[in-house]
This record gives C-alpha cells, structure tokens and sequence, in this order.
C-alpha cells in the first residue's frame, strides 16, 4: 500500500544554528555596525572611527575566549562582546562603540534579525508543502469518502475538498506573516528608557538611519516595554501550528484500521513497537500534533511577556526570548513533518469507498429528502426519510429495502431514482471544483515562496 521514500529522517530546516551563541554575537556585531553608520552619517561620531568599528565587527576579528571569560565574570550578555570589539578597533575608534544605547536596544533588534531569517525559512516550508499540495488536492478531488461530523458519517466529500481546505487555511497563513512584517521587523533604538535622551536632537534619525541599514522599519515609540510585535509573531505560529496539527490529526484518524484510507511514508525497516511487530504507527502525524500543541502552549506565555513593569524588566523581555526561540525551533520541524507527509501520503481510493457503503445508503438521507421534498414538502420528507433511517439503523431491514416498501417513497421515486440517489459519488457538490481552485492557487503559491 505505501509508497517507499528514500528516507524519512526529518532535517533539521536550520532554525537551531540561528539561535547558536555565537549566531547571536554576530547579529549583535551587525546592529552595532550599523548604529555606528548611522551616527557618524549623522556627524554623531566620527567616519573613521564608524569605518574603522564596521570593520572589525565581524567574529572573525574577536578573541571568543575574551568573550566567554568575560560573560562568566559579569553574567551580561552583551557588555564582554561591546568590550571585545572595542578592545580590536584600531586608534581610538573603540571610544565610540555602542554610543548611546543600551543593551535591550542591541539584543532585541538582533533577535529580529534572526527571527526575520525563521520568518524566511517557514515560507520556504510553506512553499514546498504548497508544491505538494496541489498535485495532492488535484490527483484525489474525485476520491470519495464520508465526510463525517460529530464523528459520524454526514454526505459525501472527497479527499481532494479536505485537501482544498489545508490550502485554504494554509495560504492564509502566508497572507499574515506577510502582513505582520512591518509590524514585527523593527529596529529598536530609544537608549535607557526608550526616549532618545542618549542621542540629543538625532534620536528619531539615527533609529531610523539604523534601521535602513538592517533593512529593517524602525519602531514608531521604541519604549523597551514594547513587546506586542513580538508576541503577536508567537500567536501567528500558534494559527499556524494549529492548521499543521489539524492535517497530522486528519492524517492520524484516517490511518486507524478502522478506518485504512490514508497511510504515511514509510521504509521497510521502521520499526512501530518493540513487542507488536506489525505496528505501522503515524510517526509523523503524532509530532506533527504535539508540535502544534507545544506553539499554542507557548502562546500565553508570549502574552504574559507584554505585561512590562515601569520602563522596562529583564524578566519580562527574557520571557519573550523563551517563548519567540522555542516557537521559532518547534514551528520548523513541524513544518518539515508536514512537508514530509505530504509528499509521502498514501491514499487508498478504494478503501474510502468501501468505508462509504458500511451505512448500507444511509450517508445519502439528505439527498433522499431533498429530492423526495420535491414532491411533498422538505418536512414531511424528512420525517419519511427519518423513519426509514431510524429503522434501518436499529433493525436488520436494508434501508432500501424499507424505502422501497414505503409508499410514500415509491408514489414519487422509482426503483431507478432510489438506485441514483444511493450513488455516493453522485452527490459531492463542489469538491472536485473546490479542490481544482485551491489546486491551483497552491501551484501558484509554490511558484512565488520558492522563487
């Protein structure tokens, strides 16, 4: 039944190595090298000594151990790196480094940079499960299955709909990160408390020349009490982490032998259980649930972070941290499972429509009672079609058996009626026009994210 992968080892997208130390030092280095721009573009500082700080503020030219032996002697995160870089600047450009900011100034705006190159990876992500989706939605439009509410079969949909509404959701989800970028992309350069004191009548420039120089937008009050953007990019991975969890457990239900309609990759070799050798288990759709479990939980906790006391709060910022670095980590694996799944979906045709007949017609009531109330009324059908149902449900009567025995049934509908009225793949809808259009717009997305 499945088809065989290359391999299913999950790839870590590169979300971890951002958020290495020494990643951080960098970007930090990089926010200072800009500030240095900016202020001697500004006549804050001098050009030489801002060319001089540009140069030098690479790792490359830093001693590490300095660095580390600094952290363990003052337990700052930033000063032993300012220190560092100051110490390498020839003449006395060292003077000049980190000129009228502060820590937070320095630290949150590199987090954005790191948080910009996740942002680039999840698209990308979005992009290949896109470019998997749309063959996926266009190949299964027509595989009928129950669609089922309340756990119970309801009418007729195809696979390919479920599919269209994953790519609905999905490219949503693409339309706001987009959305939050300015937002969220923000340079951030008050000083102390956030007023531009440091900076004298150059405040709102020097941020602003700054942020040119990231490629960044520059935060409009850049109080350290400001944390919504963030926080607002924590719960943007949370939707999207529930619209992933959504497709693992929709992958999960439908992989139950009861169920057999869907299968994940597998590789001869995997193992499922150390005592039941027959167990295929849903590796995938299992992570990929607890993942999106793991981003909503870390919601609150991003909320909880905007509530800053006074002009600022460690606390309150390094609790941002906790929840922005394990967002960003737990959102790329699970994109990369979904991506994974996708790809490798088994969908078993034939079992769906097996699963379609275990009601004996019974899926097909509403159709039933809308052509029978054709002739007598939506209500009075439906109490026909519900006696018939009721009984077929509870007894051991075929429910065409007992709709052919009812007269008020065959006054209407013939043998012949009731026979294509039984068909459910005649009764669909939309679902192949659904999952075609959103085919579509995935083939379309695919093309933009990985262009």
């Amino acid at each position: 039944m499945s088809v065989e992968p290359t391999s299913l080892r999950i790839a870590d997208p590169g979300i971890r190595a951002l958020y290495e130390i020494e990643s951080r030092w960098q970007v930090w280095l990089d926010v200072e090298a800009a500030l240095a721009k900016a202020e001697a573009e500004l006549g804050m500082i001098p050009q030489v000594a801002a060319d001089e700080i540009c140069a030098k503020s690479d790792l490359r030219h830093l001693d590490k151990e300095n660095i580390h032996e600094g952290l363990r002697r003052t337990a700052h995160q930033l000063v032993p790196l300012i220190w560092e870089l100051s110490r390498v600047c020839d003449g006395d450009a060292g003077n000049y480094v980190h000129w009228g900011a502060t820590t937070q100034n320095i630290t949150q705006t590199g987090e954005l940079i790191l948080l910009r190159r996740c942002h680039d990876i999840f698209l990308t992500q979005l992009g290949q499960i896109f470019k998997a989706l749309g063959p996926l939605a266009r190949r299964t439009k027509d595989f009928a299955l129950p669609g089922r509410t309340h756990g119970q079969h309801a009418v007729p949909v195809t696979f390919g709909f479920k599919v269209g509404i994953w790519i609905d959701e999905l490219a949503r989800h693409v339309e706001r990160l987009r959305g939050a970028e300015d937002r969220v992309f923000v340079a951030m350069l008050g000083g102390a408390a956030g007023t531009f004191a440091s900076f004298g009548e150059h405040g709102q420039a020097v941020q602003d020349r700054m942020a040119h120089h990231l490629g960044m937008a520059s935060m409009s009050v850049p109080a350290r009490t400001v944390l919504d953007h963030l926080a607002e990019y924590v719960t943007l991975l949370g939707l999207l982490g529930a619209t992933c969890g959504k497709i693992g457990q929709e992958v999960y239900t439908g992989m139950k032998d009861e169920f057999g309609e869907l299968e994940e990759p597998w590789s001869h070799g995997t193992v499922g259980s150390s005592t039941m050798p027959q167990k295929r288990n849903p590796i995938f759709s299992q992570d990929i649930v607890v993942g999106a479990s793991r981003l909503r939980a870390l919601v609150p906790s991003a909320l909880e972070a905007m509530q800053v006391e006074h002009e600022a709060n460690r606390a309150d910022s390094l609790l941002m941290r906790k929840s922005v670095e394990p967002a960003c980590e737990i959102m790329g694996d699970t994109l990369e499972r979904v991506r994974v799944l996708v790809e490798g979906l088994t969908v078993d045709e034939a079992r769906m429509r097996r699963n379609l007949d275990l009601s004996g017609g019974l899926i097909l009531g509403e159709a039933l009672m809308l052509r029978l109330g054709e002739s007598i009324g939506r209500q009075e059908a439906h109490d026909v079609i519900y006696d018939a149902a009721q009984a077929a449900a509870m007894g051991e009567v075929p429910f065409l058996d007992l709709l052919t025995a009812d007269e008020r049934v065959t006054e209407h509908l013939s043998p012949a009626d009731l026979e294509g009225l039984l068909d459910p793949a005649a009764y669909t809808g939309h679902c192949a026009q659904v999952a075609e259009a959103q085919a579509e717009r995935a083939d379309a997305l695919a093309n933009e994210l990985l262009s």
